[in-house]
């Protein structure tokens, strides 16, 4: 289970109230099904990965894992084949006699982890263990911590503020907007059937182009107005039409689509700026004032520079309708806008 949510969403907060070292304000902490609120975090029996290091300059390697053993009055006979098999998980074998000032910050973050799952249990929290390492060594760390969960057959509760590896690593996402869980599901349902705006704002690269829309009647079917066109959507919620009833629509970069036709159902958009991804570009628009991101593959065979001018199209089925007051989702486009 992945906690996803920005910087000071409350997830490290989240984490220590689980773990014991804070005490909840109000409510109940079940935990195997007992309520354990008033229990100190030794009694709970869950290993924890806090974010930031925490290792002891002065113990080596060896001793920094064997701490919380140690702490449980664990014979020495029985640590060192707990440790052997928690560094050979996490791929540290030949660090044991170092001492941290002579780790890399790869190097560190896997002794933290070996240090967190020599707690033999059956839940194990992880607060967003990779956050500063680059994205070559955090992808790697990715695929390992997917392994080690498999291995252990445990339950990982693990926080991140980066979408992609929320999306990547999770088998289930809570999505924690504001100090609350906006909602929760596998990772694929919630990103492309979020149920809040906040939840669409957040979750995906790049992020998500809002447009301010009005939802009017025509013909007697129900459409939405926006800057930059119009279309007929389809309302999944019980909604009081007003003369201007005020929506957000959502669109995802990679819905939008590049086009050499030319017509009145195709959008002209100028380059304001180009991201090279090597696979990917990623394009910033100025559409009649609009400021639109989108993603080209390299498929498309062809490469935009600044202030080149493109067509567009966006597929109606792909636009999100939410409420502009509380940001629940309200509707989906149906058809293809009208430009």
């Amino acid at each position: 289970m992945v906690i996803y949510g920005i910087p000071s969403s409350g997830k490290s907060v989240l984490m220590r109230l689980l773990v014991g070292l804070e005490r909840p304000d109000s409510g109940r902490i079940i935990l195997r099904g007992t309520d354990v609120s008033e229990k100190k975090a030794k009694e709970r029996n869950i290993g924890y990965v806090p974010q930031d290091f925490a290792l002891y300059p002065h113990k080596d390697i060896y001793e920094n894992i064997a701490y919380p053993l140690r702490l449980m009055k664990k014979p020495s006979a029985q640590i060192k084949p707990i440790i052997q098999r928690a560094v050979e998980m996490v791929h540290i074998e030949d660090l044991l006699h170092k001492l941290p000032t002579q780790l890399s910050g790869g190097q560190k973050q896997r002794v933290a982890i070996a240090r967190g799952i020599v707690k033999e249990t059956d839940i194990y929290l992880l607060d967003d263990p990779l956050a500063g390492l680059d994205f070559k060594l955090r992808e790697e760390l990715i695929d390992d911590l997917k392994e080690l969960q498999t291995e252990l057959d445990a339950c990982f509760i693990y926080t991140t503020s980066d979408s992609v590896e929320a999306l990547s690593l999770a088998s289930k996402v809570a999505v924690l907007h504001d100090c609350c869980i906006r909602e929760t599901g596998e990772p694929e349902a919630v990103y492309v059937n979020p149920s809040f705006l906040s939840t669409m704002e957040i979750l995906g690269f790049p992020r998500t182009n809002f447009l301010n829309g009005v939802l009017f009647s025509r013909s007697d079917q129900l459409w939405c107005k926006t800057e930059l066109f119009e279309f007929q959507v389809v309302i999944s919620e019980i909604v009081s039409i007003k003369k201007s009833t005020k929506v957000i629509v959502g669109i995802r970069p990679e819905h939008i689509h590049t086009t050499e036709e030319n017509g009145k159902e195709y959008q002209k958009g100028k380059v304001h700026l180009r991201e090279d991804l090597g696979g990917e570009d990623i394009i910033y628009l100025d559409v009649e004032g609009v400021r639109l991101i989108m993603v080209m593959t390299g498929e498309s065979g062809r490469k935009y520079d600044v202030d080149d001018i493109m067509h567009i199209v966006i597929d109606g089925t792909s636009l999100y309708l939410f409420d502009g007051i509380s940001g629940k989702k309200i509707g989906r486009g149906n058809g293809n806008p009208n430009v």
